[in-house]
């Protein structure tokens, strides 16, 4: 079955390379339309190469660490195999993101030019794009794990002992998606807010006006935050999740054997199938709402999931139990989606009441807004909770051994086995949000920008719906990961009592939101440098304003990549050397302490942040639509302040957090030998 897994893995590649071949047979547009998007292109291409340089380096020394780690307990063959696979896993995590970032630069101009003469055909051309990125990033994390797996049986590692040294893939996959998220949250919403302070508050102009020295800047920031940063998240997602499972399958092996560790990769092969028939299925006629086509393909996708998971568990597993567990989280992923729904979409409750109060000032549309952000947790909390008991007890009621444990790791697998087109439908947001961008600035008809309006409002939407789903996933995750953590480092109880503990857990809540603070502080200043490039600008050439001089793009793009680059150095070594530091002095029940708190810490401010930032940025698409004064009304000024202090929660901080989570555990898995 794994060979089954791993063919049906090189097989998404080949599809996602036709999709590609597809993508690039379509029209690139007018000359004005072309123009942007080589701007666009070449703003996008710097940032990568200078992150990705800062990340090798990273990546190497660290390398070198856990080598060391493992030496100095005697084990210097393991961490040799250990700093292999975590090289491994954080060049594929490096090239996800570069997928993700690569094809939504050259879809985006291709969806603006389909957007001219239909509707139906922009929206497949932008989703078939959002696949390119998903599936393949989800193939590559099976490729590199199976592969790795009969690298290690080829050199005479048993079955039980391959899952433990998988461990450094799964850290060097997460050390690249947080660095990776960070300077890409970091830039795009830097851009944002300094192109919305100045262009729609200061000068009054509307969004992607060409006229704002902001704008290229800003459309590159959703190819490297909202593409590239969130590919390799994902792809770190998936890694994490089949490691931690196929740890905890060690502990079944004597009632599964192999199949218990193989088990997760097989389950993701099949879920790549069901992505592909979901991508193919979800087609829009031209009067359909673009929202309607897409749900579409992702309940096919999910009906596809849920088939393939009872079979393949029953033929693995033989047990019809862990197949409800399955079930629990895939129940699981489509609540965190209609929970998000609910919170971030302008039609229900919390997104009209941060509107309302936009009529009454802009303090009064931050209260509404962190009290929706606040509230939201609790159903998050619920939904997280009902999944982990539920899947925990159905599989205890197996009577194996270990079986609760191995329960949850097959709902997360669950909760998973839909994330290639969840990951299609988050990519999509930005590459309609830049068609929209380069549709404004090329100065097409009002007819036009309708159509890419429709698929922009349909983007904002999924890319809300995927951050649910993300943090959802990451709390699962999560979970596993410290599961097989306890299990690697022989711990059965982690004492709170202890004062070491208690102390490692309260550093597990300051970790999280000492990160959340430098990961905004980081925005602000870097916006506030775009903030005074742009009003330099205005100011030294009035032809800006009237449209007969053309921006320096080129200069606001510079400042935001170097600003970028260096602010993320801070919150991402914070997010590393605490948690080594702890677990090499106060040991590994204390690093458990800090994995656990700062879990908990972390789904719940990343869920209040990624909801709240949603809600203000639909509160003020909702007043944009000409509802309570529209446009350029006291309540759309009051609103678009709620959007610009959204935009880091929702963008950067929010986004990050997911990786943290996942980071504790994977990080503390690698380096357990160095903590005992």
């Amino acid at each position: 079955m794994l060979l089954t897994s791993f063919v049906i893995s090189i097989f998404a590649l080949l599809f996602a390379g036709y999709l590609v071949f597809w993508i690039k047979k379509q029209d690139m547009g007018t000359a004005k339309m072309q123009e942007i998007y080589e701007a666009i292109k070449k703003g996008a291409n710097a940032f990568l190469k200078r992150q990705y340089k800062t990340i090798g380096i990273m990546a190497v020394v660290l390398a070198l660490v856990l080598y060391g780690a493992y030496a100095l307990n005697g084990k210097p063959e393991a961490g040799l195999q250990v700093g292999i696979a975590f090289l491994l896993g954080a060049f594929l995590s490096g090239l996800s993101g570069l997928v993700g970032m690569w094809i939504s630069v050259r879809s985006n101009i291709r969806t603006a030019s389909a957007a001219q003469t239909s509707l139906s055909k922009a929206l497949t051309i932008a989703l078939r794009a959002g696949a390119v990125s998903g599936i393949t990033i989800v193939a590559m994390s099976l490729v590199g794990i199976t592969g790795l797996y009969y690298i290690y049986g080829a050199l005479g590692y048993t079955a039980a002992e391959i899952p433990a040294l998988l461990v450094g893939f799964g850290f060097g996959a997460s050390l690249v998606a947080l660095f990776a998220q960070l300077g890409g949250g970091i830039y795009t919403k830097a851009a944002d807010v300094g192109a919305d302070l100045v262009g729609k508050v200061e000068a009054g102009i509307p969004e992607d006006d060409a006229r704002n020295p902001a704008v290229v800047a800003d459309l590159v920031g959703d190819n490297v935050g909202d593409c590239a940063g969130r590919g390799a998240d994902l792809f770190e997602s998936t890694a994490a999740e089949n490691i931690g499972a196929m740890i905890l399958g060690v502990a079944l092996f004597p009632h599964f054997g192999i199949n218990g560790i193989i088990f997760p990769l097989v389950i993701r092969g099949f879920g790549l199938l069901a992505a592909m028939i979901g991508v193919m299925s979800a087609k829009a006629k031209e009067d359909e709402e673009p929202l309607k086509a897409l749900n579409r393909g992702y309940f096919v996708t999910c009906a596809l999931a849920t088939v393939a998971f009872y079979f393949i568990t029953m033929d693995m597993l033989g047990n019809v139990l862990f197949f409800f567990a399955g079930l629990v989280g895939i129940v699981a992923s489509i609540a965190f989606v209609f929970i998000t729904q609910y919170y971030t979409e302008h039609k229900y409750r919390p997104v009209q009441e941060i509107a309302n109060a936009s009529k009454t000032g802009h303090a009064t549309n931050i209260i509404a807004g962190l009290s929706v952000g606040f509230e939201c947790t609790a159903a998050t909390v619920v939904t997280i909770s009902f999944a982990l008991l539920a899947s925990f007890e159905l599989g205890k009621m197996s009577g194996f051994e270990s079986g609760g444990l191995y329960g949850t790791a097959v709902a997360t697998m669950g909760m998973l086995a839909t994330a290639a087109y969840v990951l299609a439908m988050d990519t999509f947001g930005p590459i309609t949000d830049n068609a929209g961008g380069i549709v404004e600035m090329s100065g097409a008809s009002e007819e036009v920008r309708k159509r890419t309006d429709q698929l922009d409002s349909a983007g904002n939407t999924t890319k809300a719906l995927t951050k649910g789903y993300a943090m959802g996933s990451a709390a699962l995750a999560a979970f596993l990961l410290f599961s097989a953590y306890l299990q690697e480092a022989k711990i059965t109880i982690v004492d709170l009592a202890k004062v070491e503990v208690f102390v490692a857990a309260l550093i597990g809540a300051m970790l999280v939101f000492f990160f959340s603070g430098l990961t905004m502080r980081a925005v602000g200043k870097a916006a506030g440098k775009i903030v005074e490039e742009v009003r330099r600008q205005f100011k030294a050439d009035p032809g800006l304003m009237a449209g007969t001089s053309k921006p320096d793009y080129a200069a606001c793009v510079d400042i935001t990549t170097k600003a970028a680059l260096r602010e993320m150095i801070a919150p991402g070594l914070l997010a590393v050397l605490v948690p080594i530091l702890v677990g090499v002095f106060m040991k590994a029940e204390a690093e458990a302490g800090l994995i656990m708190v700062g879990t908990i810490a972390g789904i719940l401010l990343a869920t209040f942040m990624n909801n709240a930032g949603g809600a203000w940025d639909n509160a003020k698409k909702y007043i944009e639509m000409g509802n309570l004064g529209g446009k350029g009304s006291d309540a759309h000024k009051a609103a678009v302040t709620g959007d610009t202090v959204g935009d880091p929660f929702k963008d950067t901080a929010g986004p990050s957090l997911h990786v943290l989570v996942k980071l504790l555990g994977t990080l503390s898995l690698a380096l357990v030998a160095l903590f005992m």
